[in-house]
């Protein structure tokens, strides 16, 4: 799998995370009007991931900005 295909996945994987969090709380919510401790655990872990994949690539992509900044002098 080349570096696009990989990014999209984690992506995919991060927005998914997202999205099933969300309807979760929402259906909970709706149908039973109450939130589940054990949901909201699943919540959390759910933003914590996607955050990491999100901010990790941020994090990569600054260090390589100044690897080469610092590399092409």
């Amino acid at each position: 799998m080349n570096e696009k295909g990989f990014k999209i996945s984690q992506y995919a994987c991060a927005v998914l995370l997202i999205v099933s969090s969300i309807a979760l709380v929402a259906y909970q919510v709706i149908e039973i009007d109450d939130v589940a401790s054990g949901l909201l655990y699943y919540v959390a872990q759910s933003f914590l991931l996607a955050g990491s994949i999100f901010g990790l690539d941020q994090y990569i992509r600054i260090i390589n900005k100044h690897y080469h900044e610092h590399t092409n002098q």
